[in-house]
């Protein structure tokens, strides 16, 4: 039975008087799929991750498993699963005997043992490299046995801490697809750390934005890239053009603009002057640099077939203006957010 992973108004210092590593933090898990903990590194999210699992101790709030208080439960009766960015595989052990060491420390019979490995180098793609030794596997075949191993006792939750993060950029492509097609197999509510967006973007059912501690969004991908309530949401995840100016009471706001949101044009009636700095050829996609009047470098992709279609070139003079933007209050007070109810 899947059941909701829910954390309540979680706060942990680790010295009486500093400012708290995490701070009245809450969100809910998406039952049978994945939620990240994003943000930037000293954002408190592996902190936040590990007093979920139990290995740090929550000074204020609450971590429920469904209706269970699971807060100040030890951690191996909260029957969770983990995966590392340093594989933790044991050495001198062959893949079979890793997976099958949580299995062997529960006592389970010989036959069990052998059946739940065969379905996990099944599931994780290993047939045939169940005698290798960890040092005969690939930096993505050792990851996958860490999942088979993480696998193996059915946990009720599986939690990641930056999976992927020793891995070369292909490999890390490869096992994003992998932990996707696994999470849609397998059903488990996986709860994971990392500072990438775009991996967080293309795997998760609902991410959780962090910073300096605090929980600034949780939502889906879409919802947090199309609908960042905050500036740093908006900067921080995808790219973004930040905007300077005042409104006409003279208060200062921040205008955020997606750089594929940005529009270019040779008619001076459809927008502001700016040169262009810089293009560059991506593929289908130009990155284009220019200067506005007001000397602000933006951000622009546009379709190639657009750019040859105008006949961009450096140094051109063109006129810009957005499609689409947000604009924000702009404080420099540090932002604390609403606590977010889903």
């Amino acid at each position: 039975m899947i059941r909701t992973l829910t954390v309540e108004k979680l706060t942990k210092r680790f010295t009486l008087k500093g400012t708290p590593a995490i701070f009245e933090s809450s969100f809910e898990a998406a039952p049978g799929g994945i939620t990240t903990l994003l943000g930037p590194s000293g954002s408190g999210k592996t902190t936040l991750l590990r007093v979920i699992s139990g290995l740090e101790t929550a000074d204020e709030g609450r971590v429920l498993l469904g209706e269970e208080d699971i807060t100040y439960q030890p951690v191996r009766e909260r029957g969770f699963g983990f995966v590392f960015q340093t594989f933790a595989l044991f050495p001198d052990m062959t893949v079979n005997e890793n997976i099958a060491f949580g299995l062997r420390v529960r006592k389970q019979s010989k036959l069990q043992i052998s059946k739940r490995v065969e379905e996990l180098l099944e599931l994780t793609k290993l047939q045939g490299l169940g005698h290798r030794f960890p040092s005969q596997l690939s930096g993505g075949q050792r990851q996958r046995v860490g999942f088979a191993r993480a696998l193996a006792p059915n946990p009720k939750v599986l939690l990641l801490d930056e999976p992927f993060g020793a891995l070369d950029a292909q490999v890390r492509v490869e096992l994003r697809q992998f932990l996707r097609e696994l999470s849609e197999q397998t059903q488990i509510t996986t709860l994971m750390v990392t500072h990438d967006q775009e991996e967080a973007l293309e795997l998760s059912d609902r991410i959780v934005v962090m910073d300096r501690g605090r929980i600034h969004q949780v939502g889906t991908s879409r919802e947090i890239y199309e609908a960042p309530r905050t500036p740093f949401v908006a900067s921080f995840v995808g790219m973004a053009n930040v905007l300077l100016g005042r409104m006409s009471n003279g208060a200062p706001v921040k205008t955020i603009v997606r750089p594929h949101d940005m529009r270019l044009s040779r008619d001076p009636s459809l927008g502001e002057p700016a040169t262009i700095a810089r293009l560059v050829f991506s593929g289908s996609i130009a990155k284009i640099e220019v200067t506005t009047s007001s000397q602000e470098t933006v951000s622009v992709h546009l379709p190639q077939v657009e750019v040859d279609r105008l006949g961009l070139q450096a140094g051109d003079v063109v006129h810009i203006d957005a499609a689409r933007s947000q604009v924000f209050a702009d404080s420099s007070k540090t932002f604390e957010p609403p606590l977010p109810t889903s």
